[in-house]
């Protein structure tokens, strides 16, 4: 099934739901819930972290808009793409309104990043700059980095380490290189997504020339550096325990384990539209480590 043959919304609404890719949210909710209960175990701001998930969602939701967006005009999603429906390059929404729904979600985004600025610190305009014109310049642009194997470092650094630590710090006004022991796997997992998403598309991003990390390193590769993605997202909070860097109870997101292994079987075995299970199942695995990781740190 190509993305053209792939069931169409019904409504309008259920159209700017499929552009938003709602699956993708829970890269934006995990850093969140995880950064906000790192900072918990002393004091926890409702309000704020309220603030910072409506940033974070509404920074997701602008690159999911912007990256139909640019592809669509560019043509890098085509017909032959196996994913799911894009926008723009079904047909189903103008390339405006698309780029306009961007803005909006941008819009939403930088006024709850102003107010949480307001309450904490001026630096965080600063920060949800340079997140805005990453996501920007991911795919748009006249050089778009997400075509030069640069992607899954912006997703690392602003969906785990900055989103996870970010949150943190809007709870005290200050955090610790500790908070490192949390943030890295949030970030590896959100990496892993990508990562799938990106195995999924060699074939249809060679034939437009967009050159990813998979298309340049190649399949083999890629469901290594999944894989081993992966295994060190679960394995890090558990070694800062080893550490004495987060408390025991951390221990307990370990319980996430078995979730890893039916999408890295899926990824290793399965090609095109037989990856979008193991996209799902990397998903589950993201909001259950995530679940698990902020209710350990909450209890301990």
């Amino acid at each position: 099934m190509t993305a053209t043959t792939a069931a169409r919304p019904r409504s309008r609404l259920g159209v700017w739901w499929l552009g938003a890719r709602p699956r993708t949210l829970v890269a934006a909710l995990v850093p969140v819930l995880v950064g906000a209960s790192w900072a918990g175990r002393q004091s926890l701001s409702i309000p704020r972290t309220l603030l910072a998930l409506v940033v974070a969602l509404g920074l997701q939701v602008a690159v999911n808009y912007a990256n139909d967006y640019s592809d669509g005009v560019r043509g890098i999603d085509t017909a032959a793409r196996t994913g799911p429906l894009r926008l723009v390059a079904s047909g189903m929404a103008p390339a405006r309104d698309v780029a306009v729904a961007a803005g909006v979600a941008i819009a939403v985004a930088a006024a709850a990043g102003v107010a949480l600025a307001l309450l904490t610190s001026a630096w965080l305009i600063a920060i949800g700059a340079a997140a805005i014109a990453a996501l920007l310049l991911y795919s748009g642009g006249p050089r778009p980095y997400s075509a030069r194997a640069l992607g899954e470092v912006a997703v690392f650094i602003f969906f785990g380490v900055v989103a996870t630590a970010g949150t943190a710090f809007v709870q005290q006004q200050h955090i610790t290189v500790a908070v490192l022991w949390v943030a890295v796997p949030v970030g590896l997992l959100a990496c892993s997504l990508l990562m799938v998403n990106n195995l999924r598309d060699i074939p249809t991003d060679q034939a437009t020339g967009k050159r990813t990390l998979a298309v340049r390193i190649g399949a083999p590769r890629t469901k290594l550096l999944l894989s081993g993605s992966v295994v060190a997202a679960i394995a890090l909070p558990a070694a800062g325990v080893a550490f004495g860097a987060v408390p025991r109870l951390v221990l307990g997101s370990l319980a996430a384990a078995p979730f890893a292994w039916p999408p890295l079987r899926t990824a290793w075995t399965a090609q095109g539209r037989g990856l979008v299970p193991a996209l799902i199942g990397i998903t589950r695995l993201q909001l259950v480590f995530g679940v698990l990781l902020a209710a350990t740190l909450l209890a301990a």
